[in-house]
């Protein structure tokens, strides 16, 4: 009986050794589709805006902030001229009452004046006076000259000169929801508009950095709108380094009659000419407004799948 019950274990062993193994391993993924389709557009995870994001992205108005009302020093001047969270800072200027909360805001200049793109500084004085938000601070006392207040949240240092304007609370942003973002995707039509200006004066943008555009309001652009920025290969081609790679051989010695890119012909050929016109434009990253004035927005970017230009398009982004 044991050994009959042996040799039929002894069969089985045999026979599943004889059973042709599998060539694909169980973990290997199947092949993955590179075609272009909705399907393999990336997943665009969005970065929501903290209160720090919302409170400290800065602003370009066409009205002046009023400057009666100014920072005069601190408790430790003249040898404390930066001034942070929980420092206390005397206000010049009238109107303080005790328990008020007043926004600091900083007019700004930009000591650099090399244009980023062609027309932006034209197109920035349209726009009015670009402000930085520094953060807020509180009455505490209001029997000298000067006001003192207690810096409760900075933003980054505040300096003698800086204004001091009411506080206004400003609305949450609503969580956007993970969806695909669909690169090239043709203009709907909606409200369309520039990025005109950086925050720090900034050229190269990615996830979290502030911008600031040249539509708002009156173009129907609330607090909470998302912006789809987008960059056409003309773009690239009036770059003063992108367009370098335009001019660089990109054919080959076998062919008889290589093409030409539009506005830069390498030789006389009877090959096809590429206008650089008729490519699509990509869509390059998401934004979203958390301020306005009648003309303009500023706005974070929350999702980029390559740099953020100062110059490239925005559009308007139906949720």
């Amino acid at each position: 009986m044991k050994k009959t019950r042996l040799l039929l274990l002894l069969c089985l062993t045999v026979a599943a050794a004889a059973q042709p193994a599998d060539s694909t391993p169980a973990d290997q993924a199947a092949p993955q589709n590179t075609e272009i389709t909705t399907g393999t557009f990336p997943i665009e995870r969005v970065q929501t805006p903290t209160n720090a994001d919302i409170y400290c992205g800065g602003f370009v108005s066409k009205e002046l902030v009023p400057n009666a009302n100014f920072v005069g020093g601190g408790l430790e001047s003249p040898n404390t001229t930066k001034f942070a969270t929980n420092d206390t800072i005397f206000l010049a200027g009238q109107g303080y009452q005790t328990g008020q909360k007043y926004q600091i805001v900083r007019e700004l200049v930009d000591p650099n004046q090399y244009e980023l793109f062609a027309g932006q500084h034209s197109m920035l004085k349209a726009m009015g006076q670009p402000y930085s938000e520094l953060g807020w601070v509180r009455i505490v006392d209001t029997r000298g000259k000067m006001a003192v207040a207690r810096v409760e949240f900075s933003c980054e240092s505040i300096v003698p000169g800086d204004f001091a304007i009411p506080f206004a609370e400003k609305p949450a942003i609503a969580f956007h929801l993970p969806e695909r973002f669909d690169r090239l995707r043709p203009s709907n039509g909606s409200a369309s508009g520039r990025i005109v200006l950086a925050k720090d004066f900034d050229l190269l943008l990615g996830n979290g950095s502030k911008v600031y555009m040249n539509l708002g309001a009156s173009q129907g652009i609330k607090v909470g709108d998302y912006l789809r920025a987008v960059r056409t290969y003309e773009a690239d081609l009036r770059d003063p380094v992108d367009s370098l790679s335009f001019k660089a051989s990109s054919t080959e010695d076998t062919q008889k009659y290589p093409p030409s890119i539009q506005g830069h012909m390498f030789s006389k050929t009877k090959g096809p000419s590429i206008q650089v016109g008729d490519m699509p434009r990509r869509a390059i990253g998401e934004i979203v407004v958390i301020n306005t004035t009648p003309t303009t927005a500023t706005g974070m970017i929350v999702f980029s799948l390559e740099d953020v230009h100062v110059g490239d398009g925005v559009e308007l982004d139906p949720q």
